[in-house]
């Protein structure tokens, strides 16, 4: 295991190395940032100043929408004018709202602030930054660290946003975001020197970003995030309902998941061409669905549910990685900022539509449907996935 990991760093050059290093840890911490908030804003945006459940939600959720309506502007204008000065006025935005929401006594500035830190959506363009300081070759390599240590954010948000809200209060996770957003702007200056955005072509047009071979990627983003956003509003309740597993100790199973997955990822990373493989993509999408599946009809006991998800990070993990690898590679250069900018708005866009689904599925209080649901969904992406001609 530690071989295949140190395979899939040591194959980069110095300077691929540093900026894949650098560009992961600022989307590490402006990530993490937001996801610190997930566990605990509800709770508190209840005792704000005219809260109301709807208001709640939007609270909670509001910054998805921002993000995805801003990523495909904010992409564009980095081909433009270079993805630096995107990034930093990204970051200010997203400082910006992270102050405002903590100055906030009532729902409406929680509300105002979360907006504000959706409009920081530079996720498209950090991404294009990765592809622009790598060779193709190692697009796959670079986004594997990328999205996983996002993955890696992600659950350590979990564990001690709840712990430094309950030591300091809740406002200080949204000082603690301001904080990181500036000193992710700092860790732009520890990029290598020359990193170029890629030749503009003088016929240059916005529409090469919706080829039907890049919307085909987007679209798999799309079902990837609603999947994943779909089985973890059941899952809280799969664990703690069904299998008495005290909330506090969810993130155990979660961090022990993903670890273990990556016994599946890396082989699938590694094997991966430059081109991409039609059948690194067609396992990808079966361990999702065989991990859906297996939670479905047969999450009884904590084992087993630790197995399915594991299985399911497995292919969720190279999907991450590989998806937008892919993108970049077929993407127009002097256009892909603002391909990134679609593909990144279908990635939240599938997040939003994976609540939905979640929700809808759940009201019957029986996790197991939404599980059921999201298998049948990954069943027909992999049916679709094969007959799709030059899938790849």
């Amino acid at each position: 295991m530690s071989r295949d990991i140190s395979q899939l760093i040591g194959a980069m050059l110095p300077r691929e190395r540093r900026a894949v290093g650098v560009i992961a840890l600022i989307a590490i911490f402006r990530m993490f940032g937001l996801f610190a908030l997930l566990p605990v804003l509800a709770i508190y945006a209840a005792d704000l100043e005219g809260a109301t459940p709807a208001l709640i939600g939007i609270a909670v959720g509001g910054y998805g929408l921002t993000q995805a309506a801003l990523q495909i502007p904010f992409g564009a204008l980095s081909d433009r004018i270079g993805r630096i000065p995107v990034i930093l006025f990204g970051l200010a935005l997203f400082a910006a709202g992270s102050v405002l929401a903590g100055l906030s006594d009532s729902i409406a500035g929680v509300i105002a602030g979360r907006l504000l830190q959706g409009a920081g959506a530079i996720s498209a363009t950090l991404t294009a930054l990765l592809a622009d300081a790598t060779r193709d070759e190692m697009r796959t390599r670079s986004m594997a660290i990328f999205g996983i240590g996002i993955g890696s954010s992600f659950l350590l948000a979990l564990i001690l946003g709840p712990a430094i809200a309950a030591v300091a209060g809740v406002k200080s996770l949204f000082w603690m975001a301001a904080g990181l957003a500036i000193l992710a702007g700092v860790l732009l200056s520890f990029l290598p020197p020359g990193i170029e955005l890629p030749a503009q072509a003088p016929d240059r047009r916005i529409s090469a970003a919706f080829r039907p071979d890049l919307l085909r990627l987007d679209g798999y983003i799309f079902v990837l995030h609603a999947v994943m956003t779909a089985s973890f509003v059941a899952l809280p309740f799969l664990l703690r309902n069904d299998l008495g597993v005290v909330l506090g100790g969810h993130w155990k199973i979660y961090i022990g998941a993903l670890l273990t997955s990556l016994v599946g990822t890396v082989p699938l990373v590694i094997a991966d061409e430059r081109q991409g493989k039609t059948t690194t993509v067609t396992i990808a999408i079966l361990l999702l669905l065989v991990g859906q599946a297996i939670l479905a009809l047969a999450g009884s006991t904590v084992t087993i549910v630790f197995v399915a998800l594991a299985i399911f990070f497995a292919g969720f993990n190279f999907l991450e990685a590989g998806l937008p690898a892919r993108l970049s590679i077929r993407a127009t250069g002097e256009l892909r900022g603002a391909s990134l900018g679609v593909f990144s708005s279908a990635q939240f866009l599938g997040a939003f539509a994976g609540g939905l689904i979640g929700g809808f599925f759940l009201a019957g209080g029986n996790p197991a449907a939404v599980f059921m649901v999201c298998a049948l969904i990954a069943a027909t992406w992999l049916v679709a996935h094969r007959l799709a001609p030059d899938s790849e």
